[in-house]
């Protein structure tokens, strides 16, 4: 691989900064593969801050087949990037923003190894929560491979979580999701679209960190896979997501 880390972060932050859309990486780097991908993301968690949680990409099994890969990917959540209840999602400083609906799993206690299930992610959770993540990819037009992807941390933008409620007697593999767009049903699904079951989706990001020796810190979130498609949004929409047995958040645009 004869791709510069540096040089590949550095231009997905000039990117931010400049709220300009980019060519994706592999079109100047067509070699580039997941683990250089990853190691870009490094750089710029390294460069991001305080870090919040994690979150999980291309968990649909469909999704997976068709873009041709057998397992998630995964970025990192900034301290930064998190929007308090009632707060706008301001779109100034975005390029292309898109919210999607998810299930939040928060981190009881510290969790990692290399075996690690979905059992034992209930285990660890303290508390469930609806959440809406606010993606931007970095390239036009959202094309990238997924190499691209994971370079530009999974399209992590901004993130809504709600008041987290105790996980117990909760089968989240069937829980009702709905997303709305100004008062409009976007698109419905279930638990079960995150790998089949979102603990899963977790306990594999557990795992993928165990790799490199690290492994989730209590009091963390993991935001674990879009349940339906991104909606766009633009200034005076409202997003509503509402899951079963988790409650409903609301996050309204602004310029």
């Amino acid at each position: 691989m004869s791709a510069d880390v540096q040089q590949l972060a550095a231009r997905l932050s000039k990117a931010v900064a400049e709220r300009t859309a980019i060519e994706p990486l592999t079109d100047e780097v067509p070699d580039l593969d997941l683990e250089t991908g990853y190691a870009v993301q490094r750089v710029l968690r390294e460069q991001a801050g305080p870090i919040a949680g994690w979150k999980l990409g291309v968990t649909s099994r469909a999704k997976q087949a068709q873009v041709g890969v057998s397992a998630p990917v995964c970025g990192f959540l900034p301290a930064a990037g998190a929007l308090d209840l009632g707060e706008p999602l301001s779109v100034s400083s975005l390029i292309q923003p898109r919210a999607e609906p998810e299930i939040v799993f928060v981190l009881g206690r510290d969790l990692s190894g290399a075996h690690c299930t979905a059992v034992d992610v209930l285990s660890a959770t303290s508390g469930l929560a609806v959440g809406i993540e606010v993606l931007d990819s970095r390239f036009r037009d959202y094309r990238f491979t997924m190499a691209d992807v994971v370079a530009d941390n999974t399209s992590a933008a901004r993130y809504l979580v709600g008041s987290p409620v105790p996980p117990a007697g909760i089968d989240v593999r069937l829980v009702g999701v709905v997303l709305e767009k100004n008062g409009e049903v976007i698109a419905t699904a279930s638990g079960a679209a995150s790998l089949g079951h979102p603990a899963a989706a977790v306990a594999w990001l557990v795992r993928r960190l165990a790799a490199s020796g690290e492994g989730l810190r209590a009091g963390e979130v993991v935001l674990s896979g879009g349940l339906t498609a991104a909606t766009p949004v633009t200034p005076g929409d409202v997003v509503t997501v509402s899951i079963d047995r988790l409650g409903t958040v609301e996050m309204a645009v602004s310029s």
